[in-house]
Formats: C-alpha cells, sequence, structure tokens
C-alpha cells in the first residue's frame, strides 16, 4: 500500500511533544486550576479542556499541506488561527500563549521563561450545543438552521473575491480529484471502494465537460476567502451561532464557493443523521447570495463525498494510524453519499 507523505516526528520532537502532553494534561498547569483536564489528540494538534478554557497546542509535522515542524511555523500559525477565526467566532478565540521553559526547567504557561512552544487560548463552549450532538440528540430546529444560515449569508457576502485565475480554480480541482482517484482506487481498498467507482467517474466526467461553469463561478466573484473546514462539530448553535476551526494552514483551501462550502456542511450533517439540513441552507444563502445551477451543487457534494472518502482513507497509510477500524466503513459511507442524488444519472 502507498504511504501518506509526510516527515514523521524525530526522537527529540517525540520526546518533547510528549513532555508539553503530560504538562498540559495536568490540572496544575492551569490558573486557575480546574478540577480536571480532559486532553483530545487530532491529526495535528492536542486540544486540552480545562474549566472554563480551552488550550490548543500544535504537534510539530510536516505534510504536502502544512508545515508546523518549526517553533516559528507553529507561532505563526497559532496567530493566524486566532486571527482567522475570529471572523466567526470573535468571543471565543482568546489569543496566543506561551508556553515556557522556566529557569528551574520546569514548564508553565506564560511564564517568564524561554517560549518552547505556543498555544491557542479559547473560551470552551457548551458541548451539547454543537451541531454534531444537537443532531445526535434529535434536533435542531428549523430556527437553529436559519440562525445558522443567517450567519453564513452574511459571513460570505462581507468575503472579498478571492484573487484567483478561473482556470487555477477548475485545475485545483482536477488535482484532488486525481488524488481522490488513485487512494480510493489503491489495490487495498478496491474491493470494497469498487462498488463506488460510478461516483469516482461521475466527478471526474463533470470536470471534463463542465469546468467551465467552475470558471464562470471565479470570474462572477463567488468563490471567497472562506472556512475551509466547515462541520458539524465546529458548529455551535448558541445565540447567535459561531463556527470555530477554520482552516487556517493553507489559503489555497479556503478559496471556496459559499455553495461548495454548504454543501460539504450538509454532507457531514447527512453522515451524522440530519440529511434536510443541507437543502435548508442552501435555500437560505441562496436568498442574498448568486447560487450556482443545481448541477454545479451536485458536483460539489459529489466531489466532497470522494475528497472526505480519500482523507478517512489516508489514516490507514499513516506509519501507525489511530483507530484502523474507523476509517474503511467511514469512506464507504461518504461514497455512498455521494452516489445519492449525485452526478452519474445526469452526466449519461
Amino acid at each position: 500500500m502507498a504511504r501518506l507523505e509526510h516527515i514523521p516526528l524525530d526522537a527529540a520532537a517525540a520526546d518533547g511533544l510528549a513532555e508539553k502532553v503530560a504538562f498540559l494534561g495536568d490540572p496544575a498547569a492551569y490558573v486557575p486550576r480546574p478540577a480536571d483536564v480532559v486532553a483530545i489528540e487530532t491529526h495535528m494538534a492536542w486540544v486540552f479542556l480545562a474549566g472554563e478554557r480551552a488550550y490548543k497546542i500544535k504537534k510539530p509535522v510536516r505534510y504536502p499541506f502544512l508545515d508546523f515542524a518549526t517553533l516559528e511555523r507553529r507561532e505563526r500559525t497559532c496567530r493566524d488561527e486566532v486571527r482567522l477565526n475570529r471572523r466567526l467566532a470573535p468571543d471565543v478565540y482568546l489569543g496566543v500563549v506561551a508556553l515556557t521553559r522556566e529557569t528551574d526547567g520546569r514548564l508553565a504557561i506564560a511564564g517568564g521563561g524561554r517560549p518552547v512552544d505556543w498555544l491557542v487560548k479559547m473560551r470552551r463552549l457548551p458541548p451539547d450545543r454543537m451541531l454534531d450532538h444537537v443532531i445526535r440528540s434529535g434536533g435542531p430546529g428549523k430556527a437553529d438552521i436559519a440562525a445558522l444560515g443567517d450567519v453564513l449569508a452574511r459571513f460570505y457576502g462581507a468575503a472579498r473575491p478571492a484573487n484567483l485565475a478561473p482556470g487555477a480554480y477548475a485545475a485545483r480541482f482536477r488535482a484532488e480529484h486525481e488524488l481522490n482517484r488513485r487512494v480510493i482506487g489503491e489495490p487495498e481498498f478496491a474491493p470494497a471502494t469498487g462498488a463506488y467507482r460510478d461516483v469516482v467517474d461521475g466527478v471526474a466526467r463533470f470536470l471534463d465537460r463542465h469546468a467551465p461553469m467552475l470558471e464562470e463561478r471565479v470570474r462572477a466573484g463567488g468563490v471567497v476567502d472562506g472556512h475551509g473546514d466547515l462541520r458539524p462539530e465546529h458548529v455551535c448553535l448558541c445565540s447567535p451561532p459561531v463556527i470555530i476551526d477554520c482552516l487556517e494552514f493553507n489559503r489555497d483551501l479556503r478559496l471556496v464557493d459559499p455553495f461548495d462550502e454548504v454543501s460539504f456542511l450538509g454532507l457531514e450533517c447527512e453522515l451524522v443523521g440530519a440529511r434536510w439540513i443541507a437543502d435548508a441552507l442552501t435555500r437560505h444563502c441562496a436568498r442574498s447570495l448568486t447560487a450556482p445551477a443545481a448541477v454545479l451543487i451536485a458536483f460539489y457534494r459529489a466531489y466532497r463525498a470522494c475528497l472526505r472518502a480519500r482523507l478517512s482513507l489516508a489514516h490507514l497509510m499513516e506509519p501507525d494510524p489511530r483507530e484502523p477500524d474507523k476509517w474503511l466503513p467511514k469512506a464507504l459511507r461518504y461514497l455512498e453519499l455521494g452516489r445519492r442524488d449525485g452526478l452519474t444519472p445526469r452526466l449519461r
């Protein structure tokens, strides 16, 4: 099986990260001291829930699409994360603080010693109001999604059109979908994923026949600097709703058609049990933004399904994947959703 191109942690970096994770997982590290700390590992970071605050430290990793390998790069990316996320969550992102090494060798948060890493400090959000939790609990209501649609429509309406060549926008889809095709078709996965070749081929045919539709979205100002990772676990249905965890480390991946991004959110909502949200948000945003043709929205949905399937499978291409039994079934669920209301019947 091919391996995901990345540079793993060397021994010193791994040891240093382990020490920092252990320190940040200790309630004694924080002022005021919380009753406990919940540590959550993600693909590229560790998040620590400590009382009313959350702290994120980035792993010192490098991939083709990001580079957190040096202290300077991690500081810069932390500051970008705060700046960009304040667009949609202005009261959540409190700032960047140093993790310091004191003269006695101890680690400290915002101490007086030498910075050895950087932390994004956030206000902790109520977990029961995160959209994925609300869906699994039987919600949300139409008023919740209308309020979310208002936030998104204002955000996209105020965003400046991307300074992007129309041809480059279409070419990005072609390049990414070629990666989708290669990973989904890996011999290790093909016995399961081969049943969804129609979804992968439908996206490819659309790109062959209708790339000018994508280019026209750029010319019309319909591609903006958006969120980049609009998933239900990043949406909090407080009043008003806030959206966290934008894709801060790669601007190119944030340059999106709002209806592509809303289609992605709808796909992810359907994955956890709420199919209706996609149509509701699309209709809501179309009241104030110029929507593309329905076939382009169908393309966005099928393309995103292939992309998410590929990213799920890519976890299995890591040297030491976390939760290895999770990823192939999840990839197949994405491909099944991509087939539903997809492109194949339209492009035969």
